[in-house]
């Protein structure tokens, strides 16, 4: 029997780095429930730090598999006895950390479809991996096995054109390739081999829950404009691929209903139903309720952007996903490590560590800098692959040096100009803009929000976008209850919390910016490595 709409909630599921989370959301989308297991601190037994074991080359970085089976047991018995009442979940999907890769033993399918209620997952399933510490996200001990795939395949930008990115380390297809280099008997043991996403979409299931479209993207495996595997990327990697990977569904499509062990052990009703899971960064997308037109900028540590994209250029720097709520678009993320850190050295030397000094300074410079560009590259940025800091005056020629005030607006304007650049590279249409949606430590600041308004000449919105990952998810639960493909997602996200109007771009602000993007990008290809 289905659960009435009066009353029903849906779930979503977080299995990130260090923590395992979920977020319960009421038909209206209100959050009504919130729980979670460190691993580092709740499983203590397993010694990570921050989720992970950073081995002795200080490159490969692995999770041990199982650790995450018990985090979960953990987390639904922990909502158990918080009286959280499964009986009311109409759906649940959930994410993992992208590229992330679990190694099913042989037989385990059959473990999975008889789960005995009275046991732990983490009792029925501790054998039932053939590698037991899953290489994740953080590790970058694959080169030689991202220059063979780039090699077959036919270079690093045909790689991109047809899997969405060039061939990174932490990419699953290149980490697969090496389990089948280095410890071949566990690759010829392996009968199914798991994003962290759908392992965990898998243990609700019951069964080996397929890889979804937007997470699949990011394995350097799959055809981003068929939607299907890339036979030559599999046979680069390892033989007999596509049968130990399973089917690609849709990131919303609906799986099926609950395993009997979650009815039986926890009261979900048998009707439940589970969406596909996907990635962390596509669940991102979903849960900012980003739509055709959006940009989404986190300011943090790192600096991230997303965009929605109905014609992707896949370019050598960022990625491009299948789009996890509208099947026939796409998304687009892009890395920038020089984030909140580089703003800070500014602040520091520019501003006598104050953040009100550093807006004042930001607030009596003119739009454009008067010409003045500077590229502010403390460690080895990703996008582009460069580092060190560099000056230029309006008529291009290189300077040691700025005045201070001068300094904070070129830092800043710098790092904006760069994500418009960078975006626009991957196919963002700057004229079909809508909306900017800034996130993160620095979005509380409007003097800068108001740089990154002029530059992408584009409002700017602002909105709580805590556990953005998790709690797209409960929304994508929805989305796929509600038909998935027959359901506009932001039709079904329409009484989210709304984001709000931070500030509108200057008048001027085409004019300024455009000939300095111009100018900006051709002073970044002068100093790519």
């Amino acid at each position: 029997m289905a659960v009435p709409e009066k009353g029903r909630t849906f779930l979503g599921f977080d299995f990130s780095t260090q923590q395992i989370k979920a977020i319960a959301v009421d038909d209206s989308l209100r959050v009504v429930h919130e729980s979670a297991v460190q691993f580092d601190i709740d499983l203590p037994e397993f010694r990570t730090h921050g989720g992970a074991h950073i081995r002795e080359d200080k490159l490969t970085v692995t999770s041990p598999t199982i650790m995450w089976v018990k985090a979960f047991d953990l987390l639904m018995d922990k909502m158990k006895k918080d009286n959280f009442d499964f009986s009311k979940v109409a759906a649940l999907s959930g994410t993992g950390q992208q590229h992330g890769s679990v190694y099913w033993k042989h037989g385990a399918q059959k473990v999975l479809k008889s789960l005995q209620p009275d046991k732990s997952l983490h009792q029925q399933l501790q054998d039932q991996f053939s590698v037991e510490d899953s290489p994740i996200w953080m590790d970058s001990s694959t080169t030689k096995q991202c220059q063979q795939l780039e090699n077959k395949l036919g270079g690093p930008q045909t790689v991109a054109n047809i899997t969405g990115s060039r061939a990174y380390e932490r990419f699953t297809g290149n980490q697969i390739a090496k389990v089948f280099e280095t410890n071949k008997e566990a690759y010829d043991n392996t009968e199914r081999i798991s994003l962290v996403s759908s392992f965990a979409a898998s243990l609700f299931y019951g069964d080996y829950a397929p890889i979804d479209h937007s997470d699949g993207s990011g394995m350097n495996l799959m055809d981003i404009n068929s939607l299907d595997w890339c036979d030559e990327a599999l046979d680069a990697c390892a033989p007999g691929l596509k049968n130990k990977l399973g089917k690609l569904v849709p990131s919303f499509e609906s799986l099926g209903q609950v395993s009997a062990y979650f009815v039986d052990r926890y009261g979900f009703t048998p009707d439940c139903v589970v969406v596909a899971f996907t990635g962390d960064n596509p669940a991102s997308l979903a849960g900012m309720t980003l739509q055709e037109g959006d940009v989404a900028i986190s300011l943090g540590t790192s600096d991230c952007l997303f965009l929605w994209l109905h014609h992707p250029k896949p370019a050598l720097e960022g990625h491009i996903f299948a789009n996890p709520v509208c099947g026939s678009d796409y998304m687009a993320l892009l890395c920038f490590k020089n984030g909140s850190l580089t703003r800070e050295n500014i602040r520091d030397s520019c501003a006598d560590g104050s953040w009100e000094k550093f807006e004042k300074s930001l607030k009596s410079t003119a739009r454009g800098n008067d010409g003045n560009i500077g590229i502010y590259f403390d460690v080895q940025e990703i996008t582009p692959s460069a580092v060190g800091l560099h000056r230029v005056n309006a008529s291009d020629q290189k300077v040691p040096a700025f005045p201070k005030d001068t300094e904070i607006r070129a830092l800043v304007e710098g790092q904006f100009m760069a994500k418009r650049v960078h975006a626009e590279n991957l196919g963002y249409d700057l004229s079909k803009a809508a909306r900017v949606l800034a996130t993160g430590g620095a979005s509380a600041n409007l003097t800068i929000l108001q740089v990154l308004s002029d530059v992408f000449n584009t409002p700017v919105y602002v909105q709580d976008t805590a556990n953005s990952a998790c709690l797209g998810c409960a929304y994508r639960a929805k989305h796929g209850l509600l038909g998935g493909s027959k359901t506009v997602f932001s039709d079904v996200v329409a009484m989210a919390p709304e984001c709000k109007l931070a500030t509108k771009p200057s008048p001027d602000a085409d004019s300024i910016y455009t000939p300095l993007v111009a100018r900006y990008k051709l002073l970044e290809e002068s100093i790519r490595e």
